[in-house]
């Protein structure tokens, strides 16, 4: 048996190899060699990502309930319904942060969630069915996610 017939052997000229590797991606349409993103970018957009899903979710559920019960209030299923929107979000922000191989992708959607949502009790209440805050809170969302990598860091820094 040559060493031509030897599939099975590390070849002589590696830099030859991976050059042909090279060539051969380059000839393939559709793949793009890109930097890679900022990390703040990532989570700013995810979290903006959420705080339109949040939003998104909300208002179907005042639609299904104001189709089953004529009403937009939901009575005792609006609490279960509600923890069930901003978990089903945490865990959607946590898919989109392990699928861009971000640090800490389960803890940063779980904080950021949760202090957008303790921003907008404390603050928003009076204000949920003003038009503008289509606009607030993704963008408050998308913050509280930069002050959850900021926490993260921090309570990261704190293990070591």
């Amino acid at each position: 048996m040559s060493q031509e017939d030897d599939g099975d052997r590390m070849p002589d000229d590696l830099e030859a190899v991976l050059e042909a590797a090279d060539e051969a991606d380059e000839e393939r349409p559709g793949r793009y060699d890109a930097p890679p993103l900022p990390p703040a970018l990532i989570l700013a957009v995810v979290g903006l990502l959420c705080g339109f899903a949040v939003i998104a979710l909300v208002w179907l559920s005042e639609r299904g309930c104001e189709r089953f019960r004529d009403t937009t209030n939901c009575g005792t299923l609006g609490l279960p319904l509600l923890l069930l929107i901003v978990v089903g979000t945490m865990v959607l922000g946590g898919l989109a942060l392990s699928r861009l191989a971000m640090p800490h992708p389960r803890l940063i959607p779980f904080l950021g969630v949760a202090f957008m949502i303790a921003l907008v009790v404390g603050f928003l209440t009076g204000h949920l069915d003003a038009p503008w805050i289509i606009a607030v809170v993704p963008a408050l969302t998308a913050i509280t996610f930069l002050l959850a990598n900021l926490v993260a860091r921090l309570l990261e820094r704190a293990d070591a």
